[in-house]
């Protein structure tokens, strides 16, 4: 399943959470100073959650090293609670819709780190890690559950204790889900810090789960920065070197896909979040580099018909390359599907003369291409493919 529709079938198949929003409300004062501050993911977008975030930050830090709870606290934080509740919005009995429409920043983290295992509670979970990142920093949402965690791990209070060790159990998902793009230096000093204090505490369990997560991301990490360019081997020795069109366009339809393959599964969930927000290149590593890939092999198709000097050469290659399209759409690639086409419909080429059959069966193809009613033609497809599958990026990083 392509994962832009991870994101919208993991908030879809969750009743209480698919639509998540502000609802007004003037019933209650204190509800209205709440959602004067809270998040809406639909309707108000991420720059509500910003200028809440802004607005915390004014008040209060979020210190590293909890300070011990006091029960005679008059203004409790939000990461102070257990109960979560006075910090969330939800709908009224007469309105439609998901329970829950928003929150302090805070208060959903809270919610987040609940020890609920109730269906909607642990659908919220998945959600809120898949989504955080259009309202928060990854550095910053570890700080706060750092210092909720350290914070009720010194009570004494056992209800406290054991929502510090729910918290835990968030943080160290929120760790193995980091990209490569949020693993800075700063922040990997901070894990192997937490690390070496939980093991110093006698939390040998604990700090066992954590490094694993940290040194698995590390190891990621160093793999990304020393990818160097695959050397293929020579498979045979032949009197002439092989061509394009020694090869059947099924061979070069899958090869195509296991290079494409390749590139999609190293891109993570939080670089199209960050792409959508902030659209830096330094930021999606992966998914940059997936799009380049796209953009070589239609300039390799491009060069490799004009690079013939007779018609019929050029014509044997344009057909070659059709036969391989129908391949790779019952891949299920179109990614290298569209890559093909966008070639073979590039100005350069259609402006040489061919065959009527041939610019007919390209015209066809073109279809899928279409820009209209936000590339239905494509979506429309793309959902009524079987999965597994390897999408056009393009669409997906201009809709979203």
């Amino acid at each position: 399943m392509p994962f832009s529709f991870l994101v919208l079938s993991c908030l879809s198949k969750c009743s209480s959470f698919q639509q998540l929003a502000i609802m007004p409300s003037a019933s209650n004062s204190k509800a209205d100073a709440l959602r004067e501050k809270s998040i809406s993911f639909i309707e108000q977008g991420s720059d509500a959650v910003e200028r809440d975030d802004r607005n915390q930050k004014k008040r209060s830090s979020v210190p590293l090293e909890g300070a011990e709870y006091t029960s005679g606290s008059s203004e409790e934080r939000p990461l102070d609670a257990l109960d979560s509740t006075p910090y969330l919005i939800f709908k009224k009995e007469e309105e439609e819709g998901p329970d829950l429409r928003g929150g302090t920043v805070d208060g959903l983290i809270v919610l987040a780190a609940s020890r609920s295992k109730s269906q909607n509670d642990l659908l919220y979970q998945e959600a809120f890690l898949i989504t955080y990142r259009t309202f928060i920093d990854s550095r910053e949402l570890i700080d706060k559950l750092l210092y909720r965690y350290r914070k009720f791990s010194r009570c004494g209070d056992s209800a406290r204790k054991r929502s510090s060790r729910s918290t835990f159990s968030l943080l160290v998902r929120v760790v193995s889900e980091l990209s490569v793009s949020d693993l800075r230096d700063d922040l990997v000093r901070l894990l192997t810090d937490l690390v070496f204090q939980l093991l110093c505490d006698g939390e040998l369990r604990l700090g066992k789960v954590l490094r694993s997560k940290v040194l698995e991301k590390y190891e990621s990490r160093r793999s990304f920065a020393s990818r160097e360019a695959l050397l293929l081997p020579s498979i045979a020795v032949a009197s002439r070197p092989m061509v394009l069109l020694d090869f059947k366009a099924e061979h070069i339809a899958e090869q195509m896909t296991l290079l494409d393959a390749d590139l999609f599964q190293k891109i993570e969930i939080a670089e199209m979040l960050l792409w959508a927000k902030e659209q830096s290149e330094d930021l999606s590593p992966n998914l940059t580099e997936f799009t380049e890939h796209f953009n070589n092999v239609s300039y390799w198709v491009r060069s490799k018909i004009l690079q013939q000097d007779d018609a019929k050469d050029r014509e044997r290659y344009l057909l070659r390359f059709v036969k391989a399209m129908k391949h790779l759409r019952k891949l299920n690639n179109f990614n290298s599907y569209l890559a093909l086409l966008s070639a073979l419909d590039s100005a350069p080429v259609r402006r040489l003369d061919w065959p009527k059959q041939t610019t007919e069966t390209l015209s066809e193809y073109c279809e899928l291409i279409d820009s209209s009613a936000s590339f239905r033609a494509y979506r429309l497809a793309l959902a009524e493919t079987e999965p597994p599958c390897i999408p056009y990026m393009w669409v997906v990083k201009a809709l979203g």
